[in-house]
C-alpha cells in the first residue's frame, strides 16, 4: 500500500484551512484523513488540525482489526470530537462558528472503512471510472436530490458551499460510514472542494490513470486545480492499494 497527500494554498487565499493526517493503531492499522475547516480568522485552520489530530490520537491509542468496529467507533469518536470543537467555538470569542469536513479511511488487509461529515469526497478509481463513495452534505446536494436543479446546475450553483453538516455544529451530527472490499487495482482518493470545484472528476481519472505513482498523480491534480485558478485551498490524498492501473 502506498499513500501520498498534498496540500496547497492556492492561488487566491492567503492561509491553508485544508489539513491531513495518516496514523497507526497499535495493531498497525492505517486511518488517513483529510479536513477541510471553515470559519473566521484562523478558526478554519483551527478546527481541520484539531479534528484530524484528535481523532488520529485516538486512533493511535486503540487496537481495531476490523471495518465492523471501526465503523462504530469513527461515528463514536467524531461526534466526540464534534463536541469538542463546538464547545471550543463557544468558548473563544474568535474561534466562534468554526467548523470542518472530516473524510476518514481506516484500512484493512481485505476492505477499508469510510466516515464521511461535509462536502469535501472520498472515491475509488475503480475499472478506469472514478467513483464517489461519499455523498455531499451540501445545500447543492439537497436541492438535486429532490430533482429542484440538475447536477450541471449544482455545479456553478451560488450557494454550492454551504454545508449542511459539519466537524463542530451544535448536536447531534449525521456521519456517513460504509465499508468496502479492496480490489488489488484499486485506489482511493480523498480530496478537498478546492480540487473537485476546478477539475472534473474525468479528468481527475485520467490523471491518475497516466500517472500510476500516487505522489505524482497527487502533485498533477494540485498542479491542474491551480492551472485553472487556484480558487480554494486544494488537498488530495491518494491511497494505491499496490496494483498499477491501464491507462
Amino acid at each position: 500500500m502506498e499513500i501520498s497527500f498534498q496540500s496547497d494554498v492556492g492561488k487566491i487565499r492567503n492561509t491553508n484551512q485544508d489539513y491531513v493526517g495518516v496514523f497507526e493503531n497499535k495493531k498497525g492499522y492505517t486511518l488517513a484523513m483529510l479536513a477541510d475547516g471553515m470559519g473566521g480568522h484562523q478558526a478554519g485552520d483551527v478546527a481541520s488540525k484539531t479534528a484530524v489530530n484528535e481523532i488520529g490520537r485516538q486512533w493511535e491509542k486503540n487496537k481495531i482489526t476490523d471495518s465492523e468496529k471501526a465503523a462504530k467507533w469513527l461515528v463514536k469518536t467524531i461526534q466526540e470530537e464534534n463536541a469538542a470543537i463546538y464547545q471550543a467555538g463557544q468558548a473563544t470569542p474568535e474561534f466562534a462558528g468554526m467548523g470542518t469536513t472530516i473524510e476518514a479511511v481506516a484500512v484493512f488487509e481485505d476492505d477499508f472503512t469510510v466516515a464521511h461529515v461535509g462536502d469535501s469526497r472520498i472515491y475509488t478509481l475503480l475499472e478506469k471510472q472514478l467513483i464517489q463513495l461519499t455523498e455531499d452534505h451540501s445545500l447543492v446536494n439537497e436541492l438535486v436530490k429532490t430533482g429542484e436543479i440538475s447536477k450541471e446546475m449544482a455545479a456553478n450553483h451560488p450557494q454550492k458551499n454551504i454545508v449542511t453538516q459539519c466537524v463542530g455544529m451544535p448536536g447531534t451530527i449525521e456521519v456517513d460510514v460504509s465499508s468496502h472490499l479492496i480490489d488489488a487495482k484499486d485506489y482511493l482518493l480523498l480530496c478537498s472542494d478546492g480540487l473537485t470545484n476546478m477539475v472534473s472528476e474525468e479528468e481527475i481519472a485520467q490523471l491518475i490513470l497516466k500517472n500510476p505513482n500516487a505522489e505524482e498523480a497527487v502533485e498533477k491534480m494540485i498542479d491542474a486545480a491551480n492551472d485553472r485558478g487556484g480558487l480554494d485551498n486544494i488537498t488530495a490524498l491518494m491511497i494505491s492499494f499496490g496494483g498499477v492501473a491501464d491507462a
